[in-house]
């Protein structure tokens, strides 16, 4: 028996932590870098990005979970005699990763007949998310820790995130842009495709308007889908665009007559500090069962 483990970049609720039956390492946001806050424990999501949205001069950080937050999770779990499968957000966006590292280092000294299998997702928010849903079902369907590992290889390697930004304002409050190409895009009202590959974020495409970029990305997902739907485990996620997700999964589903079986994702503060409200993402990877 082991113990599924995820740092806080999966962005599950609250309450699919509790169905699946994991758990979840926050990382920490601040507003002044100097008082920190976990997300989901000490700050909601909702309270952080009215406060990103109607405090202009914000420039918020956030920090990942320290290796003593991982050993103070993961303990109470090796005292019960379980292994440990832990997955983090990708190692080349965020210290998450290397934190588990130290903590496995330490813990093992004290447990060295427990195992701690540490997975980097080379992915983010609802790429991560699907890869944990994935792993979930193998753990039901009674694969072994060893199996599980050797699976989710697979998984991450077939996962693709795609995602939109409504402004490039929190990508230039972040210092991720210089503030001239900020205004710029802003004049000519551009939004950015982007994607999740090989662990690190890369531009596709620039183009006029939201609703064009939407339309493209929805397009580009049909045709990339069409023809191995049940093969394929689909999610959508959004940050203070709900109207916006469920318009764009009702297309997508109608365009591939099928259901996407996923609960749309609230993404949290680890990408939403850059990111910014009104993103939108989409992601697939191969289910568990299917990647050969």
């Amino acid at each position: 028996m082991y113990q599924i483990v995820s740092d806080g970049g999966c962005d599950f609720s609250p309450e699919e932590v509790k169905e699946y039956g994991i758990t979840v390492v926050p990382f920490y946001v601040s507003f002044d870098q100097q008082n920190y806050m976990k997300e989901g424990v000490d700050i909601t999501k909702e309270t952080y990005f009215d406060r990103l949205m109607s405090e202009k001069t914000l420039f918020p950080k956030t920090s990942q979970p320290t290796p003593q937050d991982y050993i103070d999770k993961i303990t109470p779990f090796l005292d019960e005699g379980k292994d440990i499968f832990l997955l983090t957000i990708s190692s080349k966006l965020s210290g998450s990763f290397a934190s588990t590292v130290i903590a496995k280092d330490m813990l093992s000294e004290d447990y060295p007949d427990r195992k701690i299998e540490l997975i980097d997702s080379f992915n983010v928010s609802i790429g991560q998310g699907l890869i944990l849903r994935e792993i979930v079902k193998m753990r039901d369907a009674g694969y072994s820790l060893e199996k599980t590992v050797e699976e989710t290889a697979k998984i991450i390697k077939s996962t693709h995130v795609y995602f939109t930004l409504n402004t490039l304002e929190y990508l230039k409050r972040g210092g991720r842009i210089g503030p001239t190409t900020a205004l710029v895009g802003g004049i000519l009202g551009l939004s950015p495709i982007l994607q999740v590959e090989n662990g690190e974020v890369s531009q596709l495409d620039n183009v006029r308007g939201r609703k064009r970029a939407l339309q493209l990305i929805e397009a580009a997902m049909v045709d990339a889908l069409k023809d191995d739907l049940e093969n394929i485990n689909m999610s959508i996620g959004h940050i203070v665009s709900e109207e916006d997700a469920i318009a764009f999964k009702a297309g997508t589903e109608a365009a591939l007559s099928i259901k996407i079986p996923n609960p749309i994702t609230e993404i949290g503060v680890t990408v939403g500090s850059h990111a910014g409200p009104g993103a939108l993402a989409f992601a697939y990877c191969k289910k568990y069962d299917k990647v050969g």
